[in-house]
């Protein structure tokens, strides 16, 4: 039967790589590219209607201790407080459009008591890459605005450290409260705030993601195409092989040929030879008469 082909291993191993995928396209790769799609629109949302509304007090947009999320990074916040400089961090190997930049990360105690983490801007390297002088944030208390933004996460999990390469500066390697939080021992709350131009203590303020919705809706509905070409190429083979002449026929002719030809026997083989043989002799007498 045409059919038995589809039992072969080789045919199961290939059926089975094909669906396997398929599966990744359709239920893995493609809905993380949406999911990322439908971030990079949240985000340009959230971005766009921070450049029109006016800020809005800290603790109406957050309960005090309440960590940001999607819904709530990018607001525009005002926040009175005190900035803590003996508490600072460099934040290393940043790259601003495109160029490496240090982010200055200084703590504010805020005038209810609660201690936030700001991120001042950017300078750029100095000599040898080192953190080059910069404007100390005003004493006293002072307002200041800017943007929520969630932690990032370091996957090392490495504290702030202070060396010879660093001239005795703190640095770390992410902008995340909870490292500075451990640096200095201060109960910060979750998550910074980015610093607006033209507010007490900003030094290059830091510029807004583009607003492009990027590739990765192209993306999804690649591996989309990529799956269904996958499966569409398996059904195409499918119903090749089930015609005559198929490569797996053919095939299976080759083998059977193989295997009758290992079962027969020395004496049948010896005879095939001597046939042959004489076949030769007899070829070449009316040669040699000539």
């Amino acid at each position: 039967m045409r059919w038995k082909f589809l039992l072969r291993p080789s045919w199961l191993a290939l059926v089975a790589g094909v669906l396997i995928f398929a599966f990744a396209c359709f239920w893995l790769l493609s809905p993380w590219q949406f999911s990322r799609n439908s971030e990079r629109e949240a985000q340009n949302s959230a971005v766009q209607a921070s450049m029109t509304a006016q800020p809005k007090p800290l603790d109406t947009v957050l309960a005090p201790g309440v960590a940001p999320d999607r819904k709530t990074e990018w607001t525009r916040v005002t926040i009175t407080g005190t900035y803590l400089p003996e508490y600072e961090v460099v934040a290393r190997l940043r790259t601003v459009q495109g160029e490496p930049a240090f982010e200055v990360l200084t703590p504010l105690r805020t005038t209810t008591g609660e201690v936030v983490l700001i991120d001042r801007g950017y300078v750029q390297p100095g000599e040898h890459n080192s953190v080059p002088p910069y404007a100390a944030p005003p004493a006293g208390v002072v307002d200041v605005v800017g943007r929520i933004r969630q932690d990032e996460t370091d996957p090392k999990n490495r504290d702030a450290f202070a060396d010879a390469s660093t001239g005795g500066k703190l640095q770390s390697y992410d902008v995340d409260s909870r490292v500075v939080a451990r640096s200095s021992g201060l109960p910060i709350r979750p998550g910074y705030f980015q610093l607006d131009q033209n507010t007490p203590g900003v030094l290059n303020a830091l510029p807004l993601p583009q607003l492009d919705a990027g590739p990765f809706f192209s993306y999804a509905l690649q591996w989309i195409a990529f799956g269904v070409m996958a499966l569409g190429g398996l059904a195409y083979f499918t119903i090749r092989e089930l015609k005559p002449g198929g490569v797996l026929a053919e095939m299976g002719e080759r083998q059977k040929e193989k295997k009758a030809r290992k079962r027969k026997s020395v004496a049948e083989i010896l005879a095939e030879d001597e046939a042959n043989e004489s076949g030769e002799d007899r070829s070449e007498e009316p040669a040699r008469q000539n």
